[in-house]
């Protein structure tokens, strides 16, 4: 699966059983350009997903053969497409279980449709950006590669979501300074976030497993108690590629 479509038509696919909704939603992107395709199940969204090359995945939670959140656990294992979550069920538990397994965002139902369209164009825009600007982080072992969009630790790519990717790249960029979680949501969405969304920590979380020796005890990416992350750069070869700016000391989780 790739994602290989020219950005004025860009390739969605919908994978949702409520067929009003779908409906709705697929003249709604459409006239905003995009190109639409829906499916009901786990099956089919996963069959169209391997067959044809989308530019994002918008899926339910809730589908009549199995669970929306096994098949993006399906679809992450084969692909970085981004990934846009739907659901019912508004129990943060359900939205971090979908940020963990690969989930780039959700939204709850119901929604806007303008909402759900300026998330969708956020993580295009993500995706798209990333794409042109060729760029290599290195810090130490840790290798943080924006053209081929991989981490490597020691030689050895990690596991790390689109999403996860663009965070660790906003705090890398600016090792040094600490960032709250609303500003690390505002670089890597490009939208506010409400105060007390902790979807941020369970990002982090999963970038630590990736990335450092001992995720219990990081020594890249600190937690500043009460403000929010900071890339340190004390625990770690001082010649990076490219020199994000800033100096930290200490340690911390």
């Amino acid at each position: 699966m790739t994602a290989a479509c020219p950005a004025e038509r860009r390739r969605i696919l919908v994978v949702d059983d409520d067929r009003s909704l779908a409906e709705m939603l697929g003249e709604y992107l459409e006239r905003a350009g995009y190109v639409v395709s829906s499916r009901e199940t786990v099956a089919e969204g996963f069959a169209a997903a391997r067959r044809e090359a989308f530019d994002a995945v918008i899926l339910d939670i809730m589908l009549p053969d199995g669970d929306g959140l096994d098949l993006c656990r399906r679809l992450r294992a084969e692909s970085d497409v981004p990934i846009l979550m739907l659901t019912a069920r508004g129990d943060p538990p359900d939205r971090i279980v979908g940020l963990e397994i690969g989930a780039d965002d959700y939204l709850p139902k119901p929604f806007d449709p303008r909402e759900l369209l300026a998330r969708l164009r956020a993580i295009l825009r993500r995706r798209e950006s990333s794409e042109s600007r060729p760029e290599a982080l290195r810090f130490g072992a840790l290798e943080i590669d924006r053209t081929a969009r991989v981490v490597r630790l020691e030689g050895e790519e990690r596991p790390i979501t689109s999403h996860q990717f663009e965070l660790l790249w906003a705090l890398a960029t600016r090792a040094g300074k600490v960032l709250s979680r609303d500003a690390l949501m505002q670089l890597v969405r490009g939208e506010d976030l409400e105060a007390f969304d902790r979807s941020i920590d369970v990002h982090v979380s999963r970038i630590r497993q990736a990335i450092e020796a001992d995720p219990r005890h990081p020594r890249r990416i600190l937690t500043v108690r009460g403000v929010g992350y900071v890339f340190s750069r004390s625990a770690v070869d001082p010649t990076p590629i490219r020199t994000p700016g800033g100096v930290v000391s200490g340690s911390g989780s």
